[in-house]
């Protein structure tokens, strides 16, 4: 015989996904894609700010990488591209890499992907804070309840204090 022990039910917020025609994105066993955010997870604002540091040093990677990349002397290497247009790209291929690891920090494993799919652009990291704005302050009102049990939960009673009568 085995027992078990059942966990309780999570304070969790599930998003679902869809596309830019408004339709529900779905995977391939046809089941909803969605972004699940564990409310109680103390780690939840630290990992949105690990993720937006993440972000702004790929943003400096990149600037900087461009600017070397303009330094070196240019040569076609194909009809229409050039060695340096090629590095550019490259380069950005990599801030893409960057970007979407350090916002998985946030999003959990795959979430970028799940959002984005494959498919990278310029804007993206401007579409992705618009689409987090409503969702944000869900974060810090759990944040407070968290702070606020913790608090009466460990607060210091002076029942089993003496007292001089």
């Amino acid at each position: 015989m085995n027992d078990y022990i059942k966990l309780k039910q999570r304070n969790t917020l599930r998003i679902g996904i869809k596309d830019e025609n408004g339709t529900t994105k779905l995977d391939q066993d046809g089941q909803e894609v969605f972004i699940e955010f564990d409310l109680e997870d103390l780690d939840v604002i630290d990992n949105y700010s690990k993720a937006i540091a993440g972000c702004e040093k790929a943003s400096n990677t990149l600037k900087m990488d461009l600017l070397v990349i303009d330094k070196k002397p240019d040569v076609e290497i194909q009809e229409g591209l050039t060695k340096n247009q090629k590095a550019k790209m490259e380069a950005l291929k990599k801030y893409y890499k960057s970007i979407e690891k350090a916002m998985d920090l946030f999003l959990g494993e795959g979430g970028f992907s799940k959002i984005f799919g494959k498919k990278r652009y310029l804007t993206m990291l401007d579409d992705l804070a618009e689409m987090l704005t409503p969702i944000m302050p869900l974060f810090k009102v759990n944040i407070d309840n968290i702070h606020k049990k913790i608090t009466t939960k460990y607060k210091m009673t002076d029942e089993n204090v003496l007292k001089d009568e």
